[in-house]
């Protein structure tokens, strides 16, 4: 039996490093103020919060905010390397899936012409990588 294990944990010493790399993180920012028409406004940075990431790429992004009542806007998420439009107050996506987990997200907001001034509220990303 000693023999198996010698055989065994370095598998099992692999197969549970693998397990850990796995994992998410969540960020938020209270609320953003759009009033610019005629260009984005970028939320700060949204990060891991110094949550240990680093090799880490993303599996999928999840997102929420919240527009007031009856408002639209057009609303894109993005990594340094990439942005996505999102459709909806709240949803998921993989578009942004292998791209480097460890850097910050930012919502970018861009309103139609002639809007009005809007609080967007409730941001959040949730980031899960492996």
């Amino acid at each position: 039996m000693g023999r198996q294990w010698l055989i065994w944990s370095p598998l099992l010493l692999l197969v549970s490093g693998m397990t850990s790399a796995a994992g998410s993180w969540v960020d938020r920012e209270s609320r953003l103020h759009v009033s610019l028409s005629d260009r984005e406004t970028v939320s700060a940075p949204l990060t891991s919060g110094g949550q240990a990431v680093v090799g880490g790429s993303i599996a999928d992004v999840r997102w929420r905010f919240r527009l007031p009542p009856g408002r639209a806007i057009g609303v894109r998420l993005c990594h340094p390397e990439r942005c996505v439009s999102v459709s909806g107050q709240r949803g998921m996506t993989g578009a942004l899936a292998g791209l480097a987990a460890d850097v910050p997200l930012r919502f970018r907001f861009a309103p139609k012409a002639g809007q009005t001034p809007l609080t967007v509220e409730g941001l959040q990303v949730i980031v899960n990588y492996r």
